[in-house]
């Protein structure tokens, strides 16, 4: 599936996102996890931070390889993340995305606790890759059911809310998609703001979809 090489690559590629969560005020200690895609179409797992190490510990040899079934190549006794399933199921279900972030931002949070996605207040929530980020319905952590509620709540898009939980954003690469949950961080707060002095003028569909047509066309924000 992958060569050791490229798997320290790789690997070294995911400590560092996990470690740029935290420099990027999106995640704290050992919460949060991250994974890339890694294999060919057929032949294809993920490479995906371990179960209870602190990020500041990992070395390539502990981020865990699992192919497409759920298998993993046990390695230092590493477990995947208990969140690996909706990992899994998202990359199987976007041939789009090669990489998974998810964390427990304060304020993406905080919305996810009311179970309210972002709806279409800023232009910026066309980075997501549609005119609205949904809040996924709330399921346990590492659950089937979570997995599901997630998958459906990315459909044509790049990043979802989990209520009561988190976020979760994916991308063509790592630092895409570490970008994109970090601008749904700053959306989140500042519609929180927004909020705070009632409800916020919306923009129309009309205007979401030239917003997102120029941001597709590689003109703008959401290219790289």
């Amino acid at each position: 599936m992958i060569s050791a090489k490229e798997r320290k690559r790789l690997a070294s590629e995911v400590i560092n996102t996990a470690l740029a969560m935290e420099a990027r005020g999106i995640n704290n200690g050992m919460s949060g996890n991250v994974s890339v895609r890694v294999g060919g179409d057929t032949d294809w797992g993920l490479l995906i931070t371990p179960s209870s190490v602190a990020y500041d510990d990992l070395t390539p040899d502990d981020i865990v390889l699992m192919a497409s079934d759920g298998s993993w190549d046990v390695k230092n006794d590493r477990r995947p993340s208990s969140e690996w399933r909706f990992h899994l199921d998202v990359l199987a279900a976007r041939p789009d995305a090669e990489a998974v972030v998810h964390a427990h931002p304060i304020n993406a949070t905080a919305l996810a606790c009311h179970r309210r996605g972002i709806d279409r207040f800023h232009y910026m929530v066309g980075v997501a890759g549609g005119d609205d980020i949904r809040c996924a319905p709330y399921a346990t952590f590492g659950t089937e059911e979570l997995s599901a509620n997630v998958v459906a709540a990315l459909q044509d898009r790049k990043a979802c809310l989990l209520a009561n939980h988190g976020i979760l954003a994916i991308g063509p690469s790592l630092d895409n998609a570490l970008n994109v949950a970090v601008e749904v961080e700053v959306l989140a707060a500042q519609y929180i703001a927004a909020l705070a002095l009632g409800e916020p003028k919306k923009l129309t569909k009309k205007q979401m979809n030239e917003v997102l047509a120029k941001m597709s066309s590689g003109a703008g924000y959401g290219s790289s």
